[in-house]
């Protein structure tokens, strides 16, 4: 199970720069998880400050 960015996303980058497999990336509105990239590690909801990414 990847990891999704839900809306409480304020698109500060935290979470990209802490991605070990690069699988964030910044969209239009908020952050986003490339699903197929993503290994479920944690690193992002770790950093992050909004608790906006969140273990589908």
């Amino acid at each position: 199970m990847a990891y999704k960015i839900t809306d409480e996303c304020i698109s500060c980058g935290a979470c990209e720069a802490d991605c070990p497999v690069n699988a964030i990336s910044a969209g239009d509105d908020k952050y986003v998880i490339d699903a197929d990239k993503c290994i479920d590690c944690g690193a992002c909801a770790g950093s992050c400050p909004v608790s906006a990414p969140q273990a589908e």
